[in-house]
């Protein structure tokens, strides 16, 4: 007989369960925030294709991530399984999105959204004039005045859009 497991979130807490079962089984994954078109979204972090990173985030290490990139050069703008991530490591801010699922959950729409992102590096030119960057356009827009450095790295994190708490 085949099980078959069914899987949720609950207050930003994963949840699988098998039809044998009734009790859910639950595990803590950590909650993050970033930001898409203006607003703040939560996603969590379950696989990255570095050791380092992975370790870092509590994640499973998934080298086979790697497979997902596609060939370059690519538009930004361009959709594939693999979608752009834009990451601050010095900590200036919350991360970017340029997809989501809209809305959260089974009923969305959003045909372009995929969970699985390839981390592009910003720095600033001048740290002394870093703003807030809300949007994939903002982001763009600043890269273009020559205010943002961006970097693609080899980097890819499964990190899905969750509903908020």
């Amino acid at each position: 007989m085949k099980k078959r497991l069914m899987a949720g979130l609950v207050a930003g807490s994963l949840w699988l369960t098998g039809c044998a079962s009734t009790a859910p089984m639950t595990v803590s994954l950590p909650l993050q925030q970033a930001w898409f078109n203006d607003q703040i979204v939560h996603y969590v972090t379950t696989d990255v294709s570095d050791q380092d990173m992975a370790k870092a985030m509590g994640a499973n290490y998934a080298p086979r991530l790697r497979d997902a990139i596609p060939n370059y050069p690519k538009p930004p703008r361009q959709k594939t399984v693999i979608e752009r991530v834009y990451g601050f490591p010095n900590g200036e801010q919350r991360n970017i999105f340029p997809s989501a699922p809209t809305p959260v959950g089974f009923e969305s729409t959003d045909a372009a959204y995929s969970p699985i992102w390839l981390i592009y590096q910003v720095q600033w030119v001048n740290p002394n004039q870093a703003v807030e960057l809300t949007s994939e356009g903002a982001l763009l827009d600043a890269e273009a005045k020559g205010l943002v450095n961006i970097e693609r790295t080899n980097i890819v994190v499964n990190c899905p859009i969750v509903p908020a708490p």
